[in-house]
């Protein structure tokens, strides 16, 4: 039976994603700086294997990050309350998006945009755009699952 990825271990290793390709590097050039192989690093961040302390200050000089980099917005290994649950699994989804290239692609073209008019009418835009994909996935009214 595999065991999960442990939350912590996700989170880092998708920080260090984040950072890596913040920075155009591959996950070969990365290894190469740390005396790995591409796969380690890929388990690395996927979190199937710990990246042990001496190990993670070798990845954030590479990364030019401090270590604590790694740990922010980390989830809390026990939520004090049932709503910390529910925002700890929504910070999650921006860490997971933003650690894609999509999201960092979105997120570096965003940041480009200096004038704040544009940048509103830019979220505008993809707020709208997402609603209309809300509205086009639900059933209409007196539609059925059983025709």
């Amino acid at each position: 039976m595999k065991k999960a990825p442990d939350p912590i271990d996700r989170h880092v290793g998708s920080r260090v994603r984040m950072q890596r390709i913040l920075m155009k590097m591959s996950q070969e050039k990365l290894g190469e700086a740390l005396g790995l192989t591409f796969q380690q690093v890929q388990k690395y961040e996927k979190g199937t294997n710990r990246i042990g302390a001496s190990r993670l200050q070798q990845i954030s000089k590479t990364l030019n990050v401090p270590p604590s980099f790694f740990f922010e917005g980390a989830p809390n290994a026990q939520p004090a309350s049932g709503d910390g649950f529910a925002e700890e699994s929504s910070s999650q989804y921006v860490v997971d998006f933003l650690s894609t290239a999509e999201g960092l692609h979105l997120n570096r073209a965003f940041a480009r945009i200096k004038d704040p008019k544009v940048r509103k009418r830019v979220i505008d835009l993809i707020s709208t755009l997402a609603e209309q994909e809300e509205v086009a996935r639900e059933p209409a009214i007196g539609d059925t699952a059983d025709k």
